[in-house]
C-alpha cells in the first residue's frame, strides 16, 4: 500500500510526533508500504527518510512555538494527494491537517488519527476534581460535536487503545479502531536492575535500603499533575520511609522546582537523553508513580512495567488502563490524598509477587511497536479492500 500521512506537527526539533511518525517510515519500509508524510516545513522540498519520503509544504512559522510551521496550503495538500495517487490517508490532527485530509476528494480509504484528548488534557485537569469528570466532558459537548463533523468525512477513526475508542464512540465519533502502543520490551527490562544502583539512589536521601524508592518520569506540564503527586508523596513517605526521583523537564519546571524544595523526600533528576541511564535508573528502583490521566496510552507507565516496577497511576485514562490489579494501585486524579493511600497500599503488599504479576503482563498485555504498525498496517488493508468490494 501506499499510505500518506498529513502530518500537522512533524518536524526535525519535534517530540513525540516526530519519534512516531520516524517509527512508521520505518515500519513501512521492514513490511513493503511506502509511506509520505506532507508537513509544513520553512520551504517546499521533498526527501526520502527512513525508507520513506516526506514531502515538505511551505508554511509560516507557528506564532507560539517557533519549532512548527502551519499547515495553511489546502489545494497544494490536494495536488502532492492528487499526484501520488495513495491507497490510505491518514489526518494525523483535529485541526488543519485533519481537515485537509478529510475533505480531499479522492477515492483512497480516509483514517482520522486520534492520538491525544485535548479535554482530558486540559478541562480535565482545570475542572475535573472540582466539577466532576463526566460533567466536564458534558460541558464541552461543542468539541465533541467538532470531532463528530471531522471524523465524519473519514473511513475509520484510529485510537490507541479499546478504552479510548469506547469514550469517544459516546460522543459520536466515527468508527474508532484501537491499534494499542508499544514499546521497545528488549530495552526495558528487570535484568538491567543494579542493586548497587538503588543503594547510591537511597544514599543520596540519606535513606537504608530498606526503604522504597520511587521514580516517576513525567513532563512537566498542568496535565501530568506533577504538584499534586509531589503532595501525595510527601505525606505517604512522612509515614514510611520512601524516596522519589523525578525524571523530566518542561514549561512549569519552576513550579516543580518549588514543589519539590518543600520535600527531603523528592529529587527532580532533570531531563536526560541518555536512554540506557535512564532504563538502568527505572529498572533499579521499586515502584513507579504517574499523575497524568489524559494519556492515551500510558507509554512510559508500560515501560515501567516491563521493567518490573508495579505502577501507582490515576484509575483513570491510558495510564489506568495498562494498570491491573495485580500489578497496580489507583487514585483519583489530582487528588493527593488519594494518591497518598494508593502509595501506602502498594508498599504494604508482597512485592516479589506484584514483579511476577509485572513480568506476566509485559509478556501477555503490552505490546512492541512493530506489533503497534503490523496491527495498523493490517487494518488499513482490510480497510481498502472494503472499499474495493463497494465500489
Amino acid at each position: 500500500m501506499k499510505i500518506i500521512d498529513v502530518a500537522e506537527f512533524y518536524t526535525d526539533q519535534g517530540g513525540g510526533v516526530k519519534t512516531y511518525i520516524n517509527q512508521k517510515l520505518q515500519a513501512g519500509k521492514k513490511h513493503g508500504h511506502d509511506i509520505v508524510i506532507v508537513a509544513p516545513g520553512e520551504d517546499w522540498g521533498e526527501e526520502e527518510r527512513y525508507g520513506g519520503r516526506v514531502i515538505w509544504v511551505k508554511g509560516p512559522r507557528l506564532p507560539v512555538d517557533w519549532r512548527y510551521y502551519i499547515l495553511w496550503r489546502e489545494k497544494a495538500v490536494h495536488e502532492i494527494l492528487d499526484r501520488e495517487k495513495p491507497d490510505v490517508v491518514e489526518g494525523s490532527s483535529p485541526w488543519t491537517g485533519g481537515w485537509f485530509a478529510g475533505r480531499w476528494k479522492g477515492d483512497a480509504v480516509k483514517t482520522f488519527i486520534f492520538h491525544q484528548d485535548p479535554v482530558a488534557a486540559y478541562p480535565h485537569t482545570i475542572f475535573g476534581n472540582m466539577l466532576g469528570f463526566d460533567r466536564v466532558d458534558k460541558l464541552f459537548g461543542f468539541y465533541w460535536k467538532y470531532l463528530q463533523r471531522l471524523s465524519s468525512n473519514f473511513d475509520a477513526t484510529i485510537v490507541s487503545g479499546e478504552w479510548l475508542g469506547e469514550r469517544i464512540d459516546n460522543y459520536g465519533v466515527n468508527n474508532p479502531i484501537p491499534v494499542p502502543f508499544g514499546i521497545d520490551k528488549d530495552f526495558f527490562s528487570p535484568s538491567r536492575r543494579d542493586p548497587e544502583l538503588r543503594k547510591k539512589l537511597l544514599s543520596d536521601f540519606g535513606l537504608p535500603e530498606s526503604a522504597k524508592l520511587m521514580i516517576a518520569i513525567s513532563r512537566h506540564h498542568p496535565e501530568k499533575r506533577l504538584g499534586s503527586l509531589i503532595d501525595g508523596f510527601h505525606a505517604a513517605a512522612e509515614e514510611e520511609p520512601m524516596a522519589l526521583i523525578v525524571f523530566g523537564d518542561g514549561p512549569i519546571r519552576k513550579y516543580v522546582d518549588f514543589k519539590a524544595n518543600q520535600s527531603p523526600h523528592v529529587k527532580l533528576m532533570g531531563f536526560t537523553e541518555n536512554r540506557d541511564e535512564l532504563a538502568n535508573i527505572l529498572a533499579s528502583c521499586d515502584y513507579f508513580v504517574h499523575g497524568s490521566s489524559a494519556e492515551t496510552y500510558g507509554i512510559v507507565v508500560a515501560e515501567a512495567v516491563c521493567s518490573g516496577l508495579p505502577v501507582v497511576v490515576p484509575q483513570r485514562g491510558g495510564a489506568g488502563d495498562i494498570a491491573n490489579p495485580d500489578i497496580a494501585e489507583t487514585f483519583t486524579a489530582g487528588d493527593s490524598s488519594s494518591l497518598k493511600k494508593a502509595l501506602l497500599d502498594i508498599i504494604s503488599r508482597d512485592r516479589d509477587e506484584l514483579v511476577a504479576a509485572c513480568k506476566l503482563a509485559a509478556s501477555e498485555d503490552i505490546g512492541t511497536m512493530d506489533d503497534h504498525f503490523k496491527l495498523l498496517f493490517k487494518k488499513y488493508e482490510q480497510l481498502v479492500e472494503q472499499k474495493n468490494t463497494v465500489l
